[in-house]
């Protein structure tokens, strides 16, 4: 077994841990479900009560990037203080992860997006701190959803 990454992402979901990995393993690249753990049978506690059958420790790889998922009940929620970035080297993957990924679109701004389990991205092209040199540009990008690199270029 590949050595694991010393620094992991853990995302805590409602009751669809499984479901969510299922869904990144399909939409990125060199990706992998490494393992699920399930909840055991019996009643943990009130908070843990009736998650039999529901994953307790999914360990997922996404592109390389190693992540542990779990349900937890809806005790917390994703928020967009945390989000993960993903760099792209044309239109064509920025518009890909797009279609994917984007679900919310009350939520979408700048390249930022959120997903149907409320997880946000921002998906990027790799040479965004070179479109962004003038004001006109970062005025273009801040009117934007999605990120449409012609409309930075001609800013």
């Amino acid at each position: 077994m590949a050595d694991l990454s010393p620094i992991q992402p853990c995302l805590w979901f409602d009751d669809d841990a499984r479901e969510a990995m299922e869904y990144y393993v399909s939409v990125f690249p060199n990706s992998r479900i490494r393992s699920i753990e399930e909840y055991p049978d019996e009643k943990l506690d009130e908070h843990f009560a009736n998650m039999s059958g529901k994953v307790i420790n999914g360990q997922v790889t996404l592109n390389g990037l190693d992540f542990i998922c779990f349900d937890g009940g809806p005790l917390f929620r994703f928020n967009e203080a945390i989000s993960f970035v993903i760099t792209c080297a044309d239109q064509t993957e920025i518009d890909r992860y797009w279609a994917a990924l984007s679900h919310v679109p009350e939520a979408e701004q700048c390249g930022w997006c959120k997903d149907r389990f409320g997880v946000s991205w921002q998906i990027i092209p790799r040479d965004m701190s070179a479109l962004m040199k003038t004001p006109a540009a970062i005025q273009v990008m801040m009117q934007q959803k999605k990120i449409v690199i012609a409309e930075l270029e001609s800013a």
